[in-house]
């Protein structure tokens, strides 16, 4: 069983490039604190380095 990680959108993304918009779009998270619960695979876990600034990460169990 994979580890599984919730991502959490904290700040906005206005006034960010579009490839960080587009980022956080594909992570699922649309809105200020709304949150996904997502595998933590390599591909997932350099999404969320990319955008670290925005978001908040917890692991799930």
């Amino acid at each position: 069983m994979a580890k599984k990680i919730k991502v959490t959108l904290v700040k906005s993304t206005i006034g960010q490039s579009p490839s960080k918009v587009a980022t956080v779009r594909s992570l699922g998270l649309k809105k200020i604190s709304s949150s996904n619960i997502l595998e933590a695979t390599p591909a997932i876990l350099g999404m969320v380095n990319a955008v670290s600034h925005l978001v908040t990460i917890e692991e799930v169990k």
